[in-house]
C-alpha cells in the first residue's frame, strides 16, 4: 500500500492563511508519507498555472497528491442547484487531473430538512454517476465516502444511516463509482462498520483511517486511541486483496503530535492486519 494523510486538524490554519498548502506538503514529506490529500477548499484558485505549481511543489517534496477532497451536495431540493453541483464536480475532476491525483472524493450531500429518503437517494445516485465518463476520460477515479459532515456544512451527510449509504452503493453497482471507506464514520452514527465494509469490499478503492472517542458520537481522536475497530477493518480489507492508498484522517486537533502518533500507528496496524509491506513512492 501507499500512505497519505488528510490533514483535517490543519484545516482552520489552512483556511485562515496561517499555514500554506506548500507548508502542508513539506510536513507530509517530513512525516515520511508517500502522498498528501488536499481539500478543494484550500486551493487558492484553479488556474492551470497555480495547479501546475502545486503539483510541482508536491513532486519536489517527493510526494504526489493522492486525493483531492470535494464536498458534492446532490441532495438539495432545487434542481438548478443540483445541476450546478454537477458542473462543479466536472471542474473538480479537471483539477484533480491537473494535480495528478488518482482519486477525487465525492459525497452524496447534506441531510437537508424536508428531503425524503427516496428523493435524496435518487438525487445522490443521479449526481454521483453524472460525471463518471468525464472522470474516466481524465484518468481520475471518483470515490464515494461513508461520510459524516463536510467542512462548512450545516448538516450531516445524507448517507447516514448506513442503510442509506449501502442503498446508494447498490444502485450504482454497475457504474465506475468506487468507494472510499472511512473506519470511523459509520460507527459515529452507531452502525456496525465491519458489516458495512464487508458489504462494499469489491468496490473499495481507497481507505480513510479515522477514529472517534465513543460510538454514536462524532468526536474524532488520534487513530488508535478511540473505539473504531481499525485492526479488524484493515484485516477485512487485506483479506479481500486491497493494497491501495491508505490515508490517515488526522482530525484530533492535537497539533503536529497527532500526526506523529497516528501515522506510525496506522503503518504498524496495517502490517499486523496482514498487509504487504508499504510501497515507497
Amino acid at each position: 500500500m501507499h500512505m497519505s494523510c488528510l490533514p483535517v486538524s490543519l484545516y482552520a490554519a489552512l483556511s485562515a492563511g496561517e499555514m500554506t498548502l506548500v507548508g502542508w506538503l513539506r510536513l507530509a514529506a517530513e512525516l515520511g508519507l508517500d502522498g498528501a490529500d488536499v481539500s478543494v477548499m484550500h486551493l487558492a484558485d484553479h488556474t492551470p498555472a497555480m495547479l501546475a505549481a502545486v503539483r510541482r511543489q508536491a513532486e519536489e517534496c517527493g510526494l504526489r497528491i493522492a486525493m483531492l477532497v470535494a464536498y458534492s451536495d446532490f441532495t438539495q431540493t432545487d434542481a438548478k442547484e443540483r445541476a450546478r453541483q454537477r458542473q462543479t464536480l466536472e471542474r473538480h475532476i479537471a483539477t484533480a487531473a491537473a494535480l495528478g491525483a488518482p482519486f477525487l472524493r465525492v459525497t452524496a450531500g447534506q441531510a437537508h430538512p424536508g428531503v425524503s429518503r427516496e428523493d435524496g437517494i435518487a438525487w445522490a445516485v443521479e449526481g454521483l454517476t453524472a460525471c463518471l465518463d468525464a472522470a474516466q476520460a481524465a484518468g481520475v477515479t471518483l470515490v464515494y465516502e461513508n461520510h459524516t459532515r463536510g467542512y462548512g456544512w450545516a448538516h450531516n451527510d445524507f448517507s447516514q444511516p448506513a442503510e442509506v449509504f449501502l442503498e446508494i452503493v447498490r444502485r450504482t453497482q454497475d457504474t465506475g463509482l468506487r468507494v472510499l471507506f472511512d473506519t470511523a464514520n459509520t460507527l459515529a452514527h452507531g452502525d456496525d462498520p465491519l458489516a458495512v465494509v464487508r458489504s462494499v469490499l469489491p468496490r473499495v478503492a481507497a481507505v480513510h483511517v479515522n477514529d472517534i472517542r465513543r460510538a454514536g458520537h462524532f468526536e474524532p481522536v488520534i487513530a488508535g486511541t478511540g473505539v473504531a475497530p481499525i485492526t479488524e477493518l484493515l484485516r477485512e480489507l487485506v483479506r479481500s486483496g486491497f493494497d491501495g492508498w491508505v490515508s490517515v484522517e488526522e482530525a484530533s486537533n492535537q497539533g503536529e503530535a497527532g500526526f506523529r502518533q497516528a501515522i506510525p500507528y496506522v503503518e504498524r496496524i496495517w502490517a499486523e492486519a496482514g498487509g504487504a509491506a508499504r510501497m515507497r513512492q
